[in-house]
């Protein structure tokens, strides 16, 4: 009987947490989320991959691509500011849950167009 005005108390009153997927928190500011890149600008130098702590990026010169294993990635920034040409970002967001197939972000540069310009 001693717990009966608790129960009732508990069951008229609204939730204390929030129902996630229905109720999503906006992001703080300056919250580091999902690393992104603006592959047209990258020189591929290969600084954010010798400076990440968590080795969590590959630069490949030869086939001109750059990968990230968001799994791996400790949301740092690290490489972000060490990047020459700030081609590196993140976004305030976080990462959604993704397939397995989808773990690791591959990116690759545009190739150059063969086309000599129109002078």
């Amino acid at each position: 009987m001693f717990m009966t005005k608790t129960i009732l108390k508990n069951l008229l009153t609204k939730y204390a947490t929030r129902l996630y997927p229905f109720h999503k928190r906006e992001t703080f500011k300056h919250s580091k989320g999902e690393l992104k890149i603006e592959m047209d600008k990258c020189i591929l130098c290969g600084v954010c991959q010798m400076r990440c702590p968590s080795q969590c990026i590959k630069v490949d010169k030869q086939a001109k691509t750059w990968e990230v294993d968001p799994f791996a990635c400790v949301y740092c920034g690290v490489c972000v500011d060490v990047c020459p040409v700030k081609c590196l970002y993140q976004e305030s967001l976080y990462r959604t849950p993704l397939a397995e197939k989808d773990m690791v972000v591959h990116v690759q540069q545009p190739k150059e167009s063969a086309e000599p310009a129109a002078t």
